[in-house]
């Protein structure tokens, strides 16, 4: 409840800012008209205020303009079932299609959001799985418009990449569980409103549930700013420039940013700075301190979500390539103005480790090649210039940079003290499953495996590894050498997470992996052991300069 509470109160908070946001000094008169049609509901007449439309300042705090009623008539559009009879609540979107979840005639602002559907994984909602949120694609249009102002894979505008699902608390958009989508940015719009999903998965999205709630308008001010937001990526980003988030031409304010980054180099992405150039100015007049202080976090970041800040994914173990993490930054409090273009962009700059290094160069402060994806929310009076698109699905699947041994080939040579192992198929291991260890005997029993490598080079070593509810405690050996001394793969939910064993250069031949159980938790059903792969993880073969002046 208290979770709810908080939403509720700042999302009120948004409407507040959004209401200042129509009546900007210098737009139109006070009183005057849209220009779009006047919106009815079926036969019914708007009907007009008989109150102030803005209470008095101060009056009643976050929650003051509840205390002035407002012309309009709430409505909405949604899944519901046409009949009373009828439970049938939602759609289902076929692969390939798009679904127009509203298309609906102003002058309106929507307010509110909501959406959920399955999972990924097979259940009883999709024996061979559904579409996942990065497969989605939202796409909004205000006025007719031939092209978005909102285009974004459905998780990245909900803060999540990777197409993983995050529970996320926050005074814009918030996500219940990882299940439950909520968005609440105020979305005005003269004559018309088309909100879209686009299912671009060869897998069906079924049992697609939404709501959308607006106010139908008496009027709104010809120059009211449209809601925008542009996903960007690159895979991975490239050396000599600045990352680019956003590149807007109008008048406006930028209100947030949502950035997912995967390490393709050891060590840690975050130093990169912040960059605004306002109105076209040469050196940004707004520029920051590193991308963990940009997103209102210090000396690192940590999983959280708050109403304007958060990390919603932090993943892998620090320092490791492939670890991947997922932040968001609300400017509802600070919006960015601009009155002629904004330009947003970041560094990709950090520490790296010495075989990435030129002799003599600082390791805390150098140009980085990661993979970034980002989402940029703005608000613009007109509609908003396309300086990117969201492209093909493939290409928005993370550069597979591994050379993978499946738990069926490590099954082959496996050997174990006294417990069984067997392959054990699911959703959640790659290959045709994982390397299980059926400990029975507990503390001192141990499995052991081999793997070959065909060429010496320079590599990560990472494991994928199972943790469930009956699991055990472990030390680690590689090559006869201890390499975690301590690792309790214990969860109450069955769960895939990875291990960063180092960055070797691994003679070409066979090498042994080794485990040897040291116990269980006490909360623990078992000792059990899950294997999914070994993977070789490529590194980038650079010497690495300090950053140069743009």
């Amino acid at each position: 409840m208290r979770t709810l509470g908080l939403t509720l109160f700042l999302a009120a908070v948004v409407t507040v800012i959004a209401v200042c946001l129509r009546t900007s000094p210098g737009d139109t008169a006070a009183g005057e008209k849209a220009t779009g049609e006047k919106a009815k509901n079926e036969k019914t007449e708007i009907a007009p205020a008989s109150a102030p439309a803005v209470s008095l300042p101060g009056s009643g705090g976050p929650l003051g303009h509840l205390m002035g009623l407002r012309p309009g008539r709430s409505a909405r559009v949604s899944s519901a079932a046409a009949t009373r009879a009828s439970n049938w609540d939602n759609r289902r979107i076929a692969p390939g299609k798009t679904f127009v979840v509203a298309d609906i005639k102003g002058p309106g602002t929507i307010q509110h959001i909501w959406m959920t559907f399955p999972e990924p994984g097979p259940s009883w909602l999709g024996k061979d799985g559904n579409a996942d949120h990065s497969e989605l694609v939202l796409r909004m249009y205000w006025d007719g418009a031939a092209e978005p102002a909102v285009e974004s894979p459905v998780g990245d505008f909900f803060a999540a990449g990777f197409g993983q699902r995050a529970p996320l608390n926050s005074a814009a958009v918030a996500v219940e569980g990882g299940d439950s989508y909520n968005c609440y940015w105020p979305m005005p719009f003269l004559t018309s409103a088309r909100i879209e999903i686009e299912n671009q998965s060869t897998k069906p999205l079924g049992s697609f549930y939404y709501h959308v709630d607006y106010l139908r308008e008496e009027s709104l001010p010809p120059a009211t700013p449209y809601f925008c937001a542009q996903y960007r990526q690159e895979f991975p980003t490239q050396s000599g420039r600045d990352y680019l988030i956003l590149d807007a031409v109008g008048r406006g304010h930028y209100v947030g940013t949502v950035l997912s980054a995967r390490s393709r180099s050891p060590e840690w992405f975050g130093e990169g700075d912040e960059k605004f150039y306002i109105d076209g100015e040469k050196r940004p007049s707004i520029w920051g301190t590193g991308t963990e202080d940009y997103v209102s976090n210090a000396w690192g970041m940590g999983v959280g979500t708050f109403p304007y800040f958060g990390v919603t994914i932090l993943e892998g173990d620090w320092g490791a390539v492939g670890a991947k993490t997922s932040v968001y930054r609300w400017h509802v409090p600070d919006p960015v103005r601009f009155t002629k273009s904004l330009r947003v962009e970041i560094e990709n700059t950090g520490w790296i480790s010495e075989d990435e290094l030129k002799p003599g160069v600082d390791r805390g402060h150098v140009e980085r090649n990661d993979d970034y994806a980002t989402v940029a929310f703005w608000y613009q009076v007109g509609q908003p210039k396309r300086f990117a698109t969201v492209p093909p699905v493939a290409q928005r699947r993370l550069p597979n940079l591994d050379l993978i041994v499946e738990g069926k080939t490590l099954l082959e040579t496996a050997k174990t003290g006294k417990g069984e192992t067997h392959l054990q198929k699911g959703y959640a291991w790659t290959g045709d499953g994982q390397l299980f260890f059926n400990n029975t005997q507990g503390k001192g029993d141990w499995v052991e495996c081999e793997f070959p490598v065909e060429k010496e080079e320079l590599r990560q070593l990472t494991l994928r590894m199972t943790s469930s509810y009956d699991f055990g405690i472990y030390r680690i050996l590689f090559d006869g050498q201890e390499v975690r001394p301590r690792v309790d793969f214990y969860s109450p939910e069955i769960k895939v997470t990875e291990l960063n064993l180092g960055q070797r250069r691994l003679p070409a031949g066979k090498h042994t992996l080794r485990l040897e159980c040291l116990g269980q938790r006490s909360d623990s059903g078992g000792s059990k052991l899950g294997i999914d792969s070994v993977r070789l993880r490529q590194r980038w073969d650079v010497q690495r300069e300090a950053p140069k002046e743009l």
